[in-house]
């Protein structure tokens, strides 16, 4: 093998490890000497020997041409580097340090001194809020909307100070973020209750749309508009943000109300300029002490202006660029390798899924739809929250805990208390096997949603014997529940369609039995009938 080595041991640093499986590697390749490994790798003897010494850290395209000159993927050995250039800079930076990309979740309010590139619209939204009670902002999916009215306006209304102007009190006695969901009276009417206290209560509605794809009673909807618009009395102590997805405006000017706020109190998230898209990029790293490779902020730059509004892909891009960095610099290989803006999401997205076993993929692919709301001819397809018991009570889905937990860590959904959702929408058009699932079960979606719904009423009102599903949507419904061998449903929608078919069963039986009565009954009058006119001729007869 050439020249002697040094004792090594592997369990003295991540260097020595890498160094020692090096060494390995070269052994299982027959121990080739340095001088012969030079032709192939294109590096000195001195450098290939200091790769596997385990005294530095040797880059990543040395491993790489010790790998090729040992007849090895370089691929494999490169997935090896990155793994331990992460550990050296955990060691740096302390164990479990943490990322400064949010990935496809949003930023919160604690995250203020992460979110950059939105400054000038934080304060335009700000000073809006201030001179209108009941506000919108308007923007498409992924314009970052959610994150900056938590991160962006909840902070700057937290540090506000009194407004002779508007008269605004310095700082609200509340502040409640929610969003719509399926019920948003049920679960909401005492969030628009003003709290006690000086200052007035400020209610932040996130994804609004909801009302439309998730509510589906349309006089709670048009009740919880009117709770919300009641705040523009001026004798009211509410004030309301509305956030909202350009594509759902069309709905929202059904409601004169919402019409007039979209006319005269909104602001449209636009999207951001050359300066504003390169402190998003380089904000976050220089807060936590990282560096960013000039070529990878100019090509990210390139690559989000050229792709239109992409921030959740951006965020996710940076992120994954993140987990692959060298040292504390993120650099433009990191980048390409994590699969770029465009291929980032659907990389790791494949990459958990590749994980799986036959059992848990399918799992993976019936709780993905579970959080799906599939679109209209008008409305694109959306997110849905579901609960973990719903989740968990789908027939004979093994292990939906170790799935839920896999998916969760790889920032492709949130569990939120008992909520479970998908991370971002972005993910549905990002993720080509999800876009098809949906696709391919596009009219089992909309039933599915209806029996969910249906069910979830149902239970509230005590489960009544006499439930009735229309004849044609219960045999659709039969259809879709039998193709899916009712593994997609839970036991509380299969007694509530049972109870269904029962009534259904109940009022045929019904319907025969008073057909047959009535054929009876007109068969007994004709007897009847044709008995009297016989024993009238016989009178006649007689006398």
């Amino acid at each position: 093998m050439g020249r002697h080595e040094k004792p090594l041991d592997p369990r003295q640093s991540p260097v020595a490890r890498l160094a020692a499986d090096l060494r390995r590697l070269r052994r299982e390749a027959g121990g080739p000497t340095y001088a012969s490994m030079v032709h192939r790798a294109g590096y000195s003897v001195a450098t290939l020997s200091r790769a596997a010494a385990g005294e530095q850290f040797p880059s990543l395209p040395v491993v790489r041409a010790y790998a090729t000159a040992c007849g090895a993927a370089p691929g494999e050995w490169e997935e090896r580097w990155y793994a331990v250039s992460q550990e050296l800079t955990a060691r740096e930076q302390g164990d479990n340090a943490p990322s400064p990309y949010r990935g496809l979740a949003r930023f919160e309010p604690g995250d203020e001194d992460l979110f950059f590139g939105r400054d000038a619209l934080g304060a335009e939204l700000l000073d809006l809020t201030r001179a209108h009670r009941v506000v919108a902002l308007l923007g498409p999916s992924g314009s970052g909307k959610s994150s900056l009215l938590r991160a962006g306006l909840i902070p700057r209304l937290q540090r506000a100070v009194r407004s002779g102007e508007h008269g605004a009190a310095a700082r609200p006695a509340a502040i409640r973020v929610l969003a719509p969901g399926a019920h948003p009276l049920d679960r909401y009417r005492s969030a628009l209750v003003p709290a006690t206290g000086d200052g007035e209560t400020w209610v932040v509605v996130d994804q609004f749309e909801e009302l439309f794809t998730l509510c589906p009673r349309p006089a709670e909807r048009e009740e919880f508009i009117a709770a919300l618009l009641a705040a523009r009395d001026p004798g009211s102590c509410l004030r309301v943000v509305l956030g909202i997805r350009t594509d759902f405006a069309r709905r929202c000017h059904q409601y004169s109300g919402l019409a007039e706020v979209m006319r005269g109190a909104s602001l449209t998230v636009t999207r951001m300029s050359t300066a504003e898209l390169r402190e998003t990029v380089v904000g976050p790293a220089r807060a936590h002490n990282l560096i960013v490779e000039r070529a990878l902020t100019a090509r990210l730059i390139a690559d989000v202006t050229e792709s239109g509004s992409a921030l959740p892909l951006l965020s996710h891009a940076l992120l994954e660029t993140w987990k692959r960095r060298s040292g504390r610099t993120l650099t433009l290989d990191s980048y390409e390798r994590a699969g770029g803006l465009q291929g980032a999401i659907a990389q790791s997205a494949e990459g958990v899924y590749a994980r799986f076993d036959a059992t848990r993929a399918d799992t993976a692919r019936r709780i993905l739809l579970r959080l799906i709301t599939p679109g209209t001819d008008d409305t694109p397809d959306t997110r849905r929250s579901a609960t973990r018991a719903e989740l968990e009570a789908l027939s004979g889905v093994p292990g939906a805990d170790g799935v839920l937990e896999a998916l969760t860590r790889a920032g492709l959904i949130t569990l939120d208390g008992a909520g479970v959702y998908l991370t971002h929408e972005a993910l549905i058009s990002a993720w080509p096997r999800l876009g098809h699932w949906i696709e391919e079960n596009r009219e089992k979606l909309h039933f599915q949603r209806w029996l969910t719904e249906a069910a979830e009423a149902w239970e509230a009102i005590g489960r009544e014997r006499g439930v009735r599903i229309s004849p044609i949507r219960l045999a659709h419904l039969a259809a879709h529940v039998s193709d899916a061998e009712q593994d997609d449903i839970t036991p509380l929608e299969a007694d509530f369609l049972a109870a269904g078919m029962a009534t259904h069963r109940r009022t045929r039986r019904n319907r025969l039995a008073t057909r047959a009565m009535g054929s009876l009954l007109v068969a007994t009058t004709l007897l009847t009938a044709a008995m009297a006119r016989k024993q009238r001729r016989l009178l006649r007869g007689l006398y």
